[in-house]
């Protein structure tokens, strides 16, 4: 059974997360998004051993001519200070957190939904992926919009409440409330239990 469950990663990135990359290098960062890879790493320990997939998705910045990336312009203008090497693939701050690492399947997403012009449901279908157990950041961006894609695609969802974050307990709580019709919600802890 497990072998068609994964954990669904979103953007659990070095470039996000790490102290040295993009956001905490502009002081971006909140406890409640720092605290999830060692919250996370149990459960995907656990899941790994019994044959489950591990997914990440990766927010993607495209380089363009010079390594000049393409930035939309809301983007632009909620984080000015994204630049050149930011998000780019293959690079350091674009991989996988160390605590997580590796992943079973890597998918570079553009926008908020890992489902949008990626090949996610194609790589979860070809891997006999039913379920998804899925965590990462931000709750009320790419974690919901990846939900309500995984839900209308009508694969099994469960939201780890407590393995995702927003820089705002109140807009994470109000983001979790939203997803309640479209996937289950969980905790780390009792998806951790239900796999034992």
């Amino acid at each position: 059974m497990h072998d068609t469950t994964a954990l669904l990663l979103c953007d659990l990135q070095n470039d996000f997360i790490h102290p040295d990359g993009a956001y905490g290098r502009s002081g971006q960062s909140a406890p409640a998004i720092a605290a999830l890879p060692a919250r996370l790493k149990p459960l995907a320990d656990a899941l790994r051993a019994q044959g489950g997939w591990i997914v990440s998705t990766h927010f993607t910045l495209v380089p363009g001519k010079g390594g000049e990336p393409f930035i939309a312009d809301h983007l632009r203008a909620l984080r000015p200070f994204l630049g050149k090497g930011d998000f780019a693939p293959g690079s350091w701050g674009h991989g996988l957190v160390d605590d997580l690492a590796p992943s079973d399947l890597a998918v570079e997403k553009l926008g908020y939904d890992a489902f949008w012009n990626t090949r996610l449901e194609w790589v979860l279908r070809r891997a006999g992926v039913r379920r998804l157990l899925v965590a990462g950041i931000v709750t009320n961006g790419g974690v919901a919009s990846t939900v309500r894609g995984a839900h209308v695609r009508e694969f099994e969802v469960t939201l780890l409440q407590d393995g995702c974050a927003a820089f705002t307990q109140a807009v994470h709580d109000a983001a979790v409330e939203g997803l309640r019709p479209v996937a289950d919600v969980t905790t780390v802890a009792q998806a951790l239990a239900a796999l034992r």
